[in-house]
């Protein structure tokens, strides 16, 4: 799905700039920890995708992605841009 949105944040929505980190380890719903070795990283790893952009950018996108991502899922913060 991750690779998904990003094609999605770079393609359609063409925002500003996107980063993508892959846990190590963590555990969602389920309560079932997951974690991984450098030498053995598991597609069950949590992924966070970072975008930035325009507030009003931002809003539109989030919008955009509602078929994708749960609304408890995101997190938005304002960034200094100096």
């Amino acid at each position: 799905m991750h690779a998904k949105i990003f094609k999605r944040l770079h393609d359609e929505e063409k925002v500003r700039g996107v980063t993508m980190f892959r846990g190590i380890s963590g555990f969602g719903k389920s309560g079932m920890v997951h974690s991984s070795t450098l030498l053995d990283m598991s597609l069950d790893m949590p992924v966070v995708i970072e975008f930035f952009d325009s507030t009003e950018k931002i809003e539109q996108t989030l919008q955009h992605l509602r078929d994708m991502v749960r609304p408890e899922h995101v997190i938005t913060f304002a960034a200094d841009l100096t």
